[in-house]
């Protein structure tokens, strides 16, 4: 067992680190699809299972490499028929990955850290601090092993990625950026489409201008309020990169034709839901491609804010409306199992901390 676990998980490597591992051992090239391809393609958890592959180069693997699954130590199940499974990693520690039903298709949220460094006030992931990045083999298996057990079970298929789950995906740049590959590699990766994939970010900008470089997934920005003083109160991001900043690199977004970039605004009662607040969103965002997801604030134990009255949310998107923004209300799924936008964490977080 000492010796499976000091191995390294194949899926942490890059298609241009396993060709040059293959390469040193004098291999052919071809072989770097071939093995990826059934890794993820064709879901294979033994090298042995490879029958393509040679039998002296399934050893070559097996010495050298594992391809464990990701172990599931808890699920609940909501009302509404979201998932969330409590994965357990090599090292002990937990993330927490949702599977939500949509129409006609399931939706991924997956993680990209164990916690989060940056402590915005309305997020339970931001109380358990943060541990320590996903590795891209990490970040790849919540996606590989649910696709896996969505595809064995029938009936809707897994379209739909996101990067909504526990951690800054940007804080984590270049893991993220090789999971993305893998999850949207249509020759021997995961087939996810880059129209269907998105990362959220809380406003990270040099990362922001690199994601728009590197790839060509969906960007959801993190908002939350309209003013400096607010924004700092409730995202402490917003003191290295303040609203202007944040803006200024949302307007030099390379998008790709016809998408926009989402601004996520989690409604809270007399923080951010004025009608002032409205309008001067109107005016933020005017130069920029957008579209807008309220989010009424979940509540949770130990939160000091609210959600407003659905009279105020009403109110506050057909502001928004009246100006010619696609504008969604969205009701986030999983609340009654701590598994809706800005809960997950609630389960792992005391173990984590243990000793």
């Amino acid at each position: 067992m000492a010796a499976e676990s000091s191995k390294i998980d194949i899926k942490d490597l890059s298609r241009q680190h396993l060709a040059d591992w293959l390469e040193e051992r004098g291999r052919r090239p071809f072989r770097t699809d071939q093995i990826l391809g059934w890794v993820y393609l064709r879901q294979a958890d033994r090298f042995d299972d490879m029958t393509n592959i040679a039998k002296s180069l399934r050893t070559d693997l097996e010495t050298a490499f594992v391809n464990p699954r990701l172990q599931v130590e808890s699920e609940a199940v909501s009302r509404d028929g979201s998932r969330k499974l409590l994965f357990r990693l090599r090292d002990g520690l937990h993330i927490e990955t949702v599977i939500i039903p949509e129409k006609g298709h399931f939706t991924l949220c997956i993680s990209s850290q164990v916690g989060c460094r940056h402590g915005c006030r309305f997020c339970m992931t931001a109380k358990a601090g943060f541990v320590r990045n996903l590795s891209a083999g990490e970040i790849v298996s919540q996606v590989r092993d649910v696709l896996h057990q969505v595809n064995a079970q029938g009936g809707m298929p897994l379209t739909n990625i996101v990067f909504m789950g526990m951690g800054e995906p940007l804080a984590n740049y270049e893991n993220v950026v090789q999971a993305l590959a893998t999850i949207t590699n249509g020759n021997w990766g995961l087939k996810i489409s880059t129209r269907r994939v998105t990362v959220s970010t809380a406003g990270l900008v040099p990362e922001m201008a690199d994601l728009g470089r590197d790839t060509q997934v969906n960007l959801v920005v993190s908002l939350n309020a309209t003013d400096d003083e607010t924004r700092t109160r409730l995202m402490p991001i917003n003191r290295k990169y303040p609203i202007a900043d944040l803006i200024a690199a949302c307007r030099r977004y390379p998008l790709p034709p016809r998408r926009k970039i989402t601004f996520e605004y989690i409604l809270m009662k007399g923080i951010n839901d004025s009608m002032t607040d409205a309008e001067r969103l109107v005016k933020l965002l005017r130069p920029i491609k957008a579209k807008i997801n309220l989010i009424p604030f979940n509540e949770h134990p130990g939160s000091d804010f609210k959600r407003p009255d659905p009279s105020r949310i009403s109110r506050f998107q057909e502001l928004l409306a009246e100006h010619h923004y696609t504008v969604i209300v969205r009701h986030s799924k999983g609340q009654d199992i701590g598994a809706a936008c800005g809960q997950l964490s609630a389960e792992v977080r005391d173990l984590n901390t243990q000793d």
